[in-house]
């Protein structure tokens, strides 16, 4: 008798994620306050991969604060697991370290393995915080992770910094478009196209902010 297919697991979310979603629920709501807008388009099926502009250190609390069901994986920078503490703390919050100077195939893994285990990654295409508001720089390797993962891609626009009394607006866009990509093959210049993918939907997406 031929096996079952077994679903991926998914893990539960961990203590110290439960208690720095409660803090961030409080923070956010008083000292640093943000509003989510379309915060319904994350209320949907796992895996997906959320790519987000970046500007303060505390933007995936943020981030985690709209997503009420499930624990969020998301990159950081290798520099931020300095000492055994703090790679426990952030091992806590399934962050993933990753050499942002290098091709990281360690990191590469674990975020495909996130994605296999129908888990929600988030990525900040641009490696590291910039404030100019437009997402121009993308680091090698996030089309890569984003159409190797075969999971929608969900774009979060910050339009400006967390600070302190003054709302910061994260706006939830519509999944991103590739399978004509995909179609083409992964390879550098659908990567490349990919890139300019995500470019060209914060643009739009700043676009009509200032609309409003």
């Amino acid at each position: 008798m031929a096996e079952k297919k077994r679903e991926p697991v998914t893990e539960k979310r961990t203590v110290i994620y439960e208690v720095l979603r409660v803090l961030a629920i409080i923070v956010f709501h008083t000292f640093l306050p943000v509003r989510f807008h379309h915060r319904e388009r994350l209320d949907r099926e796992r895996p997906y991969v959320l790519i987000a502009n970046h500007n303060h250190a505390l933007d995936p609390v943020a981030m985690a604060m709209g997503i009420k069901h499930d624990q969020i994986c998301f990159l950081g920078k290798k520099e931020l697991g300095g000492n055994r503490f703090l790679r426990w703390a952030l091992a806590g919050l399934h962050c993933i370290l990753v050499d942002r100077h290098n091709v990281d195939m360690e990191a590469m893994r674990a975020c495909m393995k996130a994605v296999k285990m129908k888990k929600i990654l988030l990525i900040f295409p641009e490696g590291t915080r910039h404030h100019e508001g437009q997402m121009e720089h993308i680091e090698a390797g996030t089309a890569l992770i984003s159409m190797r993962s075969r999971a929608p891609i969900i774009p979060i626009y910050f339009d400006r910094k967390l600070s302190l009394f003054r709302v910061t607006n994260l706006y939830v866009g519509e999944p991103i478009p590739y399978d004509d990509l995909l179609a083409e093959g992964i390879n550098a210049e659908t990567c490349e196209k990919m890139n300019e993918r995500m470019r060209e939907t914060f643009r739009q997406m700043i676009a009509e902010t200032k609309k409003n």
